[in-house]
């Protein structure tokens, strides 16, 4: 189960491009609310509170607790637009859930034990990790921060699969109700052949042929 992450925000009236453009010369992000039987609403938070925040896993795949004015609506964060080059935040969107239907998130997986497994230890191996994140299915109060897969037991040549994966209680992967071509591979274990590559180089004792003679 995730934990309770709380982001504090205020609502406001100002709407616009001109009005963003005001909000984040203050040092504020500018975003929206929706979702639910409640209209969409529009709500200022601290671009600091957003920076700090959005380099942790969580902020991304979590179920949040969305302070606004004092009253807490949980949320997803469904969109966000960044600065091309700047450590900036311009805008933010969170969706509202309800509390009793399941939710579809797309959490980070982490990898485990890889360097204590066979094919970690076993020379020209290499271990690809195809998936970096998992859709699940879940109830919010149920939602993991992120899905760890044991790679404790992987050998040479192996392939993790999605329906391998262990998943937390009340947690599911949706792709695998779709049929068996969604199993798709999360880890592989392939053995590269090396073959080494001689420069071409003359013989010794090979004679050099003769210049043309005038």
């Amino acid at each position: 189960m995730s934990k309770t992450h709380e982001i504090k925000a205020e609502s406001r009236k100002d709407e616009g491009k001109g009005a963003s453009r005001r909000l984040r010369r203050a040092s504020y992000v500018p975003a929206v609310v929706y979702g639910g039987k409640l209209p969409p609403q529009s709500i200022q938070i601290e671009h600091n509170t957003i920076l700090l925040a959005a380099k942790h896993e969580w902020f991304f795949s979590s179920v949040l607790d969305l302070n606004i004015d004092g009253s807490v609506q949980k949320v997803l964060v469904r969109d966000w637009q960044k600065h091309p080059y700047k450590q900036q935040m311009l805008h933010m969107d969170f969706l509202r859930i309800d509390e009793n239907a399941a939710v579809r998130v797309s959490v980070p997986l982490h990898f485990l034990n890889q360097e204590k497994s066979p094919a970690g230890k076993t020379s020209g191996v290499v271990v690809s990790h195809n998936l970096t994140e998992l859709e699940v299915s879940c109830l919010p109060k149920d939602l993991p921060e992120f899905v760890e897969v044991d790679l404790t037991d992987l050998k040479p040549g192996q392939i993790v699969h999605l329906s391998q994966i262990k998943l937390p209680k009340g947690v599911e992967i949706p792709a695998l109700s779709l049929g068996a071509d969604h199993d798709i591979a999360v880890v592989t274990a392939n053995t590269v052949k090396e073959e080494a590559e001689e420069a071409p180089a003359a013989a010794e004792g090979e004679e050099k042929p003769a210049g043309d003679k005038k």
